[in-house]
């Protein structure tokens, strides 16, 4: 069974206030599809880490948030890509205490614990790309 991906919007993340205008496009997305406010909570929490990350280490990016069908099935996914330095080593990345930039270093590892799903990809030189998802219980 396939993902149909249906409404994409595309979100510019080049500065502070893109990320608050992300968190409430991530709300309003969320509150649409019927999720509880726990789940809107854990989405906007890391889709927020996240877009802090393309800001701060990706030098900005843009955010493709879409809703997901999958039969009955029904989510919110947004993939953060950036075209910045990169990850070199994505597994320390996504350790609980492991940063670069001074912070807790819990963003990575707390948006992954956040989401129902996560996918990292990203190579020196070539930027970041990091898609979470949330799905609706049935």
């Amino acid at each position: 069974m396939s993902n149909t991906d249906v409404d994409a919007l595309v979100l510019p993340i080049r500065s502070d206030e893109d990320v608050v205008r992300l968190r409430q496009s991530v709300r309003e997305q969320m509150i649409a599809c019927g999720f509880s406010l726990i789940d809107q909570t854990k989405m906007i929490t890391a889709a927020s880490e996240l877009a802090r990350n393309t800001l701060r280490y990706g030098g900005g990016g843009e955010a493709h948030m879409l809703k997901l069908l999958n039969g009955m099935r029904r989510g919110v996914a947004i993939t953060f890509i950036d075209h910045g330095p990169g990850i070199p080593d994505i597994e320390q990345a996504l350790t609980d205490g492991y940063t670069t930039g001074g912070g807790m270093g819990l963003g990575l590892s707390g948006a992954k614990r956040l989401a129902d799903e996560f996918h990292l990809e990203s190579e020196p030189g070539q930027g970041t790309t990091v898609r979470i998802s949330k799905w609706k219980p049935y």
